[in-house]
């Protein structure tokens, strides 16, 4: 049984397939409306969602299937074992779904499914995004040999994006003033370091020449909100808030880093304009970055029916 937690015991071809499965499923999707007919899907947050939420919803049922959504503090999971509660909730499903605070939960949710289990979202990598960025980048180039640029703080994104990308014949480059601590995973990091394809300008301390310098190589530039999401309001982490502002805002994406660049501009949404990108480059990428939301929904069906053994039960209405 298969799980898709992170990519670290997932081929390459695996993903490819995900990916192809994906823009079949995009081209002709009334050909997979009745593909998971049947089967249930049921979903956990205790992180805030929109994209995960929607996507994964709409794509169970665009598949044929159903699906329960919960939230962490209306379930016994806020009570309970998380062992003891997902050895339950398998006997009533097909397939969870999880939008965690931390990766060991995720994971030990994993080891006690009797049922796939798919990261929607925890401290140290986000699986499911990175599959929407990989296959809105094929739509735009036709191919994945491109060269991205991630500028913002290190985090699951750019761990997703960094087990990935380079495996799939595509350049990585990061440029991260800052590191999110619970996000650090030296054996991905060396391993993506091994592939020939991962550079961290800079480490933890690029320069703005550093960055601009980078800025002329890309092919896409991709940034990320520079708090997670979580805390961005929480008063308990404002003075951490600002002080990630100060340090991040010579790092903001906007028109003036971009010029005379023909880079394409991805954001994972939410956006917080004028922090990590200004609002004028977002309106002025928007097409792309509402690409690559809309994409989550397409990537996700893909994962389910991958994980469900169902990829090629395409059904002709």
């Amino acid at each position: 049984m298969d799980h898709f937690i992170n990519f670290k015991d997932i081929s390459p071809d695996y993903l490819n397939d995900i990916i192809e499965k994906a823009l079949e499923i995009k081209k002709s999707p009334e050909q997979y409306a009745k593909a998971l007919a049947g089967k249930k899907l049921y979903m956990l947050f205790q992180k805030t969602s929109t994209r995960t939420a929607l996507s994964f919803a709409f794509g169970m049922t665009g598949l044929g299937g159903e699906y329960f959504m919960q939230k962490w503090d209306d379930s016994n999971f806020a009570v309970g074992d998380i062992r003891d509660e997902v050895r339950y909730v398998s006997r009533s499903v097909d397939i969870i779904m999880a939008r965690l605070k931390k990766n060991e939960d995720i994971n030990l949710m994993a080891k006690y499914a009797t049922v796939p289990v798919i990261n929607g979202c925890c401290d140290k990598f986000h699986p499911c995004q990175a599959m929407a960025d990989l296959l809105t980048i094929r739509e735009i180039f036709g191919s994945l040999k491109v060269k991205v640029l991630y500028v913002g703080v290190a985090n699951n994104v750019l761990n997703s994006l960094m087990d990935s990308l380079p495996r799939l014949g595509g350049e990585l480059l990061a440029v991260t003033p800052i590191i999110n601590e619970s996000s650090i995973d030296h054996e991905l990091y060396r391993s993506a370091q091994k592939t020939g394809k991962f550079r961290d300008i800079g480490g933890g301390g690029p320069s703005i020449h550093d960055l601009k310098d980078a800025v002329k190589e890309a092919d896409v530039i991709y940034t990320d909100t520079w708090v997670d999401m979580e805390f961005i309001n929480d008063e308990k982490f404002a003075e951490l808030k600002n002080e990630r502002v100060d340090k991040m805002i010579p790092f903001q994406v906007n028109s003036q880093l971009l010029k005379g660049s023909k880079a394409v501009v991805m954001h994972d949404m939410p956006i917080h304009a004028e922090y990590e990108i200004s609002r004028e480059t977002v309106e002025a990428n928007i097409g792309t970055i509402l690409q690559q939301a809309e994409n989550r929904k397409w990537a996700q069906m893909a994962i389910l029916m991958k994980l469900l053994g169902k990829q090629q039960a395409a059904i002709n209405l």
